[in-house]
């Protein structure tokens, strides 16, 4: 059976028969353009049997033009009403059942996902967008690539290079998992309500094999947030407050390669990366050397 998509009228409607009142507020968008959600499932590379994770699919625009493809779905919706019709939503449009699974939960507290999904596609709300990405990319190992809309802004952050104004926290945090790009523009007028900013596409591809170990990027990322909590300082001081002292912060910028007069800005992932394992040695030395003059009883 050929599997349908939602057309703006039936999406209104099925809203009216949920209650369902999407706030501007909450950054709550429902795309009613077939050809929007088409292009993000291409732009995505989404491929017959592989298994998606989608994030909010909301009355399941998008959802369903993931299953066009030939594609299975893992659906992570925190609204009861919407995670409790999904399933009725897309069995009418031409979806066996086999083929979508409903997760009623909050995707930022959910730890496993049914299936196991390589790819990532979402719609996402601009509040929580960053920090549901970076869940899913922490948490889920065996997603390899997605494409997620996200407010223009947000897109263009996590899609920045080092030495750019926009360059920041999320850019660094982004960058650990694998490489990111901006993947496609997208008009206002496709959404409902119309929204009050830009969307784009972004879409990213993790890097073979794991950047480090999980303490390392959680040390990586304690090193991140301070320089950018104080992005106009140079490093060494920015950093004092994790190290106790701009010096004890210089040297350790020092012996990983970084000049301390540097900005978190100038900054590569592997460079955050090169500071963190730095330190870590640091600190192993100094709990060393404490050992040793300890006195015995």
């Amino acid at each position: 059976m050929t599997v349908t998509l939602l057309g703006a009228t039936e999406i209104r409607r099925l809203a009216a028969e949920l209650d369902v009142t999407p706030t501007k507020k909450l950054g709550q968008n429902f795309v009613t353009d077939a050809n929007t959600v088409r292009k993000i499932v291409q732009a995505a590379r989404v491929q017959p049997h592989e298994r998606v994770v989608e994030v909010g699919p909301g009355l399941g625009s998008l959802t369903l033009a993931i299953l066009e493809t030939g594609a299975s779905v893992t659906a992570v919706e925190i609204d009861h009403r919407l995670a409790a019709r999904l399933a009725q939503t897309a069995a009418m449009h031409g979806v066996e059942a086999d083929r979508l699974t409903v997760v009623d939960a909050d995707a930022l507290r959910i730890t496993e996902l049914p299936g196991e999904p390589t790819v990532l596609v979402a719609n996402l709300p601009y509040n929580v967008s960053v920090p549901v990405l970076l869940h899913f990319l922490e948490n889920f190992a065996y997603l390899q690539r997605g494409v997620v809309m996200v407010q223009a802004e947000v897109a263009e952050r996590l899609a920045a290079k080092p030495g750019s104004k926009i360059y920041g926290s999320p850019s660094v945090k982004a960058a650990w998992y694998g490489e990111w790009k901006l993947s496609g523009t997208v008009s206002r007028q496709v959404f409902w309500p119309v929204p009050n900013v830009d969307s784009l596409l972004v879409g990213f591809d993790r890097s073979e094999g794991e950047r480090g170990t999980e303490d390392e990027r959680r040390r990586t990322f304690q090193i991140v947030d301070a320089a950018f909590n104080q992005r106009r300082k140079m490093l060494r001081q920015a950093l004092s407050g994790i190290f106790g002292s701009s010096a004890a912060a210089s040297e350790v910028l020092i012996a990983a390669g970084v000049a301390p007069t540097a900005r978190g800005e100038d900054l590569t992932v592997e460079d955050y990366q090169r500071i963190a394992q730095h330190a870590a040695a640091a600190e192993s030395a100094a709990e060393a050397l404490a050992d040793d003059v300890a006195p015995t009883q």
